[in-house]
């Protein structure tokens, strides 16, 4: 992966398995990471996230809970391609026009402000966006990962460290439609 990149988890630990981007951070933690490569925990600031991400980054890695219909714990690595593209947490479509609540902003939400904040700024937003995504298994009031979810994360860490270690992720074709996913584990 060339350029600088930011690795961003997001989510609210007090809502189960929505914790899953926070608590995979936590475990990067762990892990050297290449020149270039910031891996931070923004939680549910995600305002946040999208003025850290105007500081200018080539790749945004989103790491959240991400309902695509698959088993708890599948995880899905995802190239969001336009800001419009349907990336979801926690099943709930964008913002589509909601009032901005700082503590509960999707991936979609965090990626319309920063279209809005680049175009007020001159800033260039990321060339490439990417949702590390775990099916969660429920996201309801309480703290802590599912089993299925909580089984997840090493694997979650294990790609995050390959992706930034590669020069490009496996499978990316800029000339096909946008949301795809590259990655799927079972």
């Amino acid at each position: 992966m060339s350029g600088r990149t930011l690795i961003a988890g997001i989510g609210n630990v007090f809502l189960g398995d929505d914790g899953f981007g926070v608590e995979t951070l936590r475990a990067l933690s762990g892990h050297p990471l290449p020149e270039g490569v910031e891996a931070v925990d923004f939680g549910v600031r995600g305002v946040h996230l999208a003025y850290q991400v105007l500081d200018g980054y080539d790749t945004l890695v989103l790491v959240d809970a991400t309902a695509r219909g698959g088993a708890p714990g599948t995880l899905y690595l995802i190239d969001a391609g336009e800001r419009d593209a349907p990336v979801v947490r926690g099943g709930a479509a964008g913002a589509g026009g909601a009032a901005l609540d700082g503590h509960d902003m999707s991936p979609d939400t965090v990626l319309a402000l920063l279209d809005t904040l680049c175009a007020g700024t001159g800033s260039t937003p990321p060339r490439r966006t990417l949702v590390l995504g775990c099916q969660p298994a429920c996201v309801e009031e309480g703290i802590g990962l599912s089993a299925p979810v909580a089984a997840a994360v090493p694997r979650a860490v294990r790609m995050l460290l390959d992706l930034v270690q590669e020069e490009e992720a496996p499978g990316v074709d800029a000339h096909r439609p946008n949301c795809r996913e590259l990655r799927r584990t079972p």
